[in-house]
């Protein structure tokens, strides 16, 4: 579950990505290349599960499907968390540096 779950954010923010000027301006290939990353690993994990368990991997118990969906959905909160730093950081738009001029 955390595999399709960052694949599915990792695609839908390349498709944001990809089709709006408006976001390329707000950085959003950083949080691209997060989900990519986050989507990558999470492959060379099953890939290693698969190895060790090999067919029970794909019978999980309730349990670690509920604890996977928690654990996707709290990567991409993270990574969203950390997108938001970095264009408060960055201020692509000078929102920031406005406000801050007009104190």
């Amino acid at each position: 579950m955390t595999l399709l779950i960052t694949v599915l954010a990792a695609v839908f923010s390349t498709l944001i990505w990809y089709s709006s000027e408006k976001a390329r301006e707000l950085k959003v290939g950083v949080l691209c290349w997060m989900f990519w990353g986050a989507s990558l690993m999470w492959m060379v994990d099953a890939i290693a599960e698969y190895i060790e368990d090999g067919a029970n991997y794909f019978t999980p118990a309730v349990d670690d499907m509920i604890n996977d969906t928690f654990l996707g959905f709290s990567v991409i909160a993270l990574a969203c968390v950390i997108w938001i730093v970095y264009l408060l950081a960055k201020d692509p738009a000078g929102v920031v540096r406005k406000k801050l001029a007009k104190k």
